[in-house]
C-alpha cells in the first residue's frame, strides 16, 4: 500500500498542476459571468448569440466538472488508501490470515481503480497541449479541390465529410458557408464554420495538401490516379479584435444562391462574394436567407483572415491563409491518403501512419491531431 499511497500522492499534484495550467478556476468564474448575462432582459434578442452563450456555459460548466470530479475521486482513494495503512492488524492465527487476504483484496481493488483515475488523467491532460492564443475558438475550414481534375473535385468532398464526421464525433455544431459544387462529381470548394470549444486547437494542423492514391472510379481504364486538395484553416476571431477595411479595398459582388434552403435562398440573388482587393482574398456565403446576413457572415470570414494573415506576416511566415499561397499539387502535402496499391494514410511532418485508412476518412483523426500537437510543443 505504501507504494501505491505515494503514486496516488503524485496523481494528485499533477492533477491540481494541470488544473492550474488550464485555469479551470478562472473557468468557473467564466461560467459564473456568462450565466448573470443570461439573466438579463435583452439576453435573447440577439438569438444567434444567445445559443453560442448557451452553449458556451455548458461546455465550461462540463470541463470544470470532470476536472474537480477527478481531482475529488484521487483525493478520496488516497484517504481511503491512507487509512487502510494505518489500521492495526492481528498478528497471530485465523484472523490475521483473513486480514491478511482482506488487505490484498482491497490493495488489487484501489490499484485498479487508481490506474483508471491515471488513465482518466492522461486523456483529460491532453488539452494542456492547447497552448495556442486561438486554440479555444471556433474555426472557419475551406476545402479546394487541386491538381487531379474530377477526382479533386470528389476528393475534396471526401474530405468535406471527413471533417463533418470529425466535428460529429465531438460533438461540434457545422455550418456550410459557402459550397461551389463540381461539374461532373465532388466539389470545387465548401466553406464550414465548425463551433466548440478548442475546435482551432483540434484542426489547425489540418492546414495544408492532402494527398489521394487511388483506382480512379472515374477512369474506365481502371487506372490509379493521384488528387490533390487544399484544406485552410483560420479561427473565427473575437470581434474585438476586428480589423479596418477601406471600403475602396473591398468589391462586393452579389449571385443567386446554388445550395439548398428554400425557395428564397435559391431564386433570389441573396449569395454574396466579398474581394479584398490588395490581397485578393476572396470570400463567399450562400448559406443565410438575406444577402445582409450574408455579407456580415463573409465580412467576419475575410477579417479573421487579415488579421491572420497579419499576425503571419510579423512572424515572417511564408504561407498565407488563402489558395494562392500554396498550391494543391505533387510534393507539397502534408498528409498521404493511399488506397492502392496497399491502404496507408501517413502525415509527412510527425510520420504518424495508420493502415487504417476506412476509419480515418470517417472522422478518426484523433491520434494525426495528438502527433501534430506533440510535435509543436516539442519543437
Amino acid at each position: 500500500m505504501e507504494n501505491l499511497l505515494k503514486n496516488l500522492e503524485e496523481l494528485r499534484e499533477k492533477v491540481l498542476n494541470t488544473m492550474k495550467l488550464l485555469e479551470i478556476d478562472r473557468q468557473k468564474e467564466k461560467a459564473v459571468e456568462l450565466k448573470l448575462e443570461t439573466e438579463k432582459a435583452d439576453f435573447w434578442n440577439d438569438r444567434e448569440r444567445a445559443v453560442d452563450v448557451g452553449k458556451k456555459i455548458e461546455e465550461l460548466e462540463s470541463e470544470v466538472t470532470e476536472w474537480e470530479n477527478l481531482l475529488q475521486s484521487v483525493r478520496e482513494l488516497e484517504e481511503l488508501v491512507a487509512l487502510q495503512q494505518s489500521l492495526p492488524r492481528p498478528e497471530l492465527g485465523t484472523k490475521a490470515e483473513q486480514a491478511e487476504k482482506d488487505d490484498d483484496l482491497l490493495e488489487e481493488e484501489c490499484k485498479n481503480n487508481f490506474n483508471l483515475l491515471r488513465e482518466k488523467f492522461e486523456k483529460l491532460e491532453f488539452f494542456v497541449m492547447f497552448h495556442g492564443k486561438y486554440d479555444q475558438s471556433n474555426a472557419i475550414v475551406s476545402i479546394h479541390a487541386g491538381t487531379g481534375g474530377v477526382d479533386a473535385q470528389d476528393w475534396a468532398m471526401i474530405l468535406e465529410r471527413m471533417y463533418l464526421r470529425f466535428a460529429e464525433k465531438h460533438n461540434w455544431k457545422t455550418t456550410i458557408i459557402d459550397r461551389t459544387i463540381g461539374n461532373e462529381a465532388g466539389i470545387k470548394s465548401v466553406s464550414l464554420k465548425i463551433s466548440g470549444r478548442w475546435v482551432y486547437g483540434y484542426l489547425k494542423g489540418e492546414n495544408g495538401v492532402h494527398r489521394l492514391v487511388r483506382i480512379s472510379p472515374f477512369d474506365g481504364e481502371g487506372m490509379r490516379h493521384t488528387s490533390f486538395a487544399l484544406v485552410e484553416v483560420i479561427p473565427e476571431l473575437p470581434e474585438a479584435e476586428n480589423v479596418e477595411i477601406k471600403e475602396e479595398d473591398l468589391r462586393v459582388d452579389v449571385f443567386r444562391s446554388s445550395g439548398p434552403g428554400g425557395q428564397s435562398v435559391n431564386t433570389t440573388d441573396s449569395a454574396v462574394r466579398l474581394v479584398h482587393k490588395p490581397t485578393g482574398i476572396t470570400v463567399s456565403c450562400q448559406t443565410e436567407r438575406s444577402q445582409h446576413q450574408n455579407k456580415e457572415t463573409a465580412l467576419k470570414i475575410l477579417k479573421s483572415k487579415l488579421f491572420k494573415l497579419e499576425e503571419e506576416a510579423k512572424d515572417n511566415e511564408e504561407r498565407k491563409m488563402r489558395g494562392e499561397a500554396q498550391k494543391a499539387e505533387w510534393g507539397k502535402q502534408i498528409r498521404s491518403y493511399v488506397m492502392q496499391p496497399y491502404q496507408m494514410v501517413k502525415d509527412h511532418r510527425t510520420e504518424e501512419e495508420t493502415s487504417d485508412i476506412k476509419n480515418v476518412l470517417d472522422g478518426d483523426l484523433d491520434k494525426f491531431v495528438e502527433a501534430y500537437l506533440r510535435k509543436i510543443r516539442q519543437a
